[in-house]
């Protein structure tokens, strides 16, 4: 079955909203400052980049991996590919497709995580959390390494009789899904707040504010984030603030990409022992081996019982 890739049609759609959204929001006082010129080119500079070698790896991803992990654990028998755990492999009808997109929502919520709980990862997905401003080009402000890796989660699908051509294009339809999420100008959506991941949501996700860090890392659904204690939804008392903690002082795209892997290596420098620079490079960010710094854990934790013992006090951030 031939399939084409929905951003394919999608990625022209991106840069007309972001005009739109644009346009709207020059014209209007209370959101005149929702875009900054320069985060906006270096964010579309990244977008671009991002789709160039996106098109170039997906033929990786898509051809190479996908395919050989499908053939490996579901030859062909008879004319039918038959997986190695005796069942037939699953064919193009619409419940498959369903399932094939919530496997995908599944793994988008693992994959998206990770990203956020090992440092490695976080430094290529810092990118797209490094701007302070939350709109639609934020959106297409991607890291480019993690193209690199994306694909290693979402192998499990093809080995279990998903076809290769089904699981790109279902990783089409989330990304689709997940650029209109960056956006300020549509409220809460009632009762698909119960299930979906929604613009409110995904605001959250966006957030530095300590009690909103690491949450809400669904595609499509909410329900993972639910199911495993990362859920939360926007709470219009709060003042939000968007972007990193410590976000790279510059526009300049190679140092927005780069930052972060720079600050892990001056932080395995910090200590001689072989422990301690693994866990800067695959522990969880803000991890340190002296207390200089506090995972997000850690931080949520000291929150509570600030909250609890001096809740009239503003709480000041320790990293």
């Amino acid at each position: 079955m031939e399939l084409t890739n929905p951003l394919v049609y999608g990625a022209p759609c991106f840069i007309i909203f972001i005009l739109l959204e644009l346009t709207y929001s020059k014209n209007h006082d209370e959101l005149h400052d929702l875009y900054d010129w320069k985060d906006l080119f270096a964010s579309g500079f990244m977008g671009v980049g991002s789709a160039i070698l996106a098109a170039l790896l997906k033929v990786v991803s898509a051809i190479v991996i996908f395919t050989y992990v499908f053939e490996l654990f579901n030859p062909e028998v008879n004319g039918k590919n038959i997986n190695i755990l005796g069942y037939e492999s699953f064919k193009y009808v619409w419940y498959v497709w369903l399932l094939c997109q919530l496997a995908d929502d599944f793994t988008y919520y693992w994959f998206h995580r990770a990203n956020h709980e090992i440092r490695i990862l976080w430094a290529a997905h810092i990118v797209h959390h490094s701007s302070d401003n939350f709109n639609l080009g934020t959106a297409v402000r991607n890291g480019w390494f993690t193209l690199l890796y994306k694909p290693l989660f979402y192998m499990w699908m093809p080995a279990i009789g998903f076809r290769p051509e089904m699981v790109v294009f279902c990783l089409g339809i989330e990304a689709l899904w997940q650029f209109q999420l960056h956006t300020v100008l549509l409220p809460k959506l009632g009762i698909f707040e119960k299930f979906m991941n929604t613009h409110t949501m995904h605001q959250v996700h966006h957030a530095q504010n300590v009690e909103y860090l690491d949450k809400n890392h669904g595609g499509f659904l909410n329900i993972f984030d639910r199911m495993f204690g990362t859920w939360l939804p926007l709470d219009d008392s709060i003042d939000v603030k968007y972007g990193v903690i410590h976000a790279p002082s510059s526009n300049n795209p190679i140092v927005i990409l780069t930052h972060e892997f720079k600050d892990i290596w001056t932080d395995m420098k910090k200590s001689p022992k072989l422990s301690h620079k693994l866990m800067y490079i695959f522990g969880p960010p803000g991890w340190s081996h002296d207390g200089s710094t506090l995972t997000v854990k850690q931080q949520q934790r000291l929150f509570k019982d600030h909250e609890r013992k001096n809740p009239e006090v503003a709480y000041s951030r320790p990293n």
